[in-house]
């Protein structure tokens, strides 16, 4: 039983438990799935101050994200401490684009050549991480949302606003990758 726990879920089991997931949160507690407002609670919780935006009852409105929120966190960290294969499988082509784009260490989950402490000091370590994180949060909000949210949450409510907004990340998603990445990596 807990080789199969801790082994890979086949896309057909996990995507059906994931999309169960939204109609149970809807019938348990009149809830909707998404992670990103939590740093709007957090912030509320820790210190409100004089911003209106952080003075709402978070406790009656974000109190369950919260748990959610934890429970994530323990149960990446029992994951990764549990025995879950650390090694990443990618084919032989996606290792061979990424040869040319500079990257030769395959051996954790992101490469270490652009997501490493020492990376921040490079032009395309920062602009990768610390723009890229900024450009993340920002998409975010203006979204109203994040993709879990809008993509699990959303759609399986049939909201247009959440097809808008998936659309968008996978349209800035092919953008990234096929043109601004490959010029970002090469030219700098």
């Amino acid at each position: 039983m807990m080789e199969w726990i801790r082994g890979e879920w086949p896309w057909y089991l996990a995507g059906p438990l994931i999309g169960l997931f939204v109609p149970a949160l809807l019938i348990v507690g009149n809830k909707t799935f998404g992670i990103s407002s939590n740093l709007r609670h957090l912030c509320a919780a820790i210190a409100p101050g004089s911003v209106a935006f952080f003075r709402y009852d978070w406790k009656r409105t974000g109190l369950w994200n919260l748990v959610f929120l934890v429970g994530v966190l323990l149960g990446g960290l029992i994951a990764f401490h549990g025995g879950a294969s650390h090694d990443v499988v990618v084919s032989a082509q996606t290792k061979a684009s990424l040869v040319r784009l500079g990257f030769h260490d395959f051996s954790g989950l992101a490469p270490r050549e652009l997501f490493h402490w020492q990376a921040l000091l490079t032009v395309k370590g920062f602009v990768s991480i610390v723009v890229g994180g900024f450009l993340v949060g920002f998409g975010t909000a203006y979204a109203g949302g994040c993709t879990s949210g809008h993509a699990i949450s959303g759609l399986a409510n049939f909201e247009l606003p959440s097809l808008i907004a998936v659309l968008g990340f996978f349209a800035g998603g092919l953008a990234a990758t096929y043109l601004i990445l490959p010029i970002l990596l090469r030219g700098v």
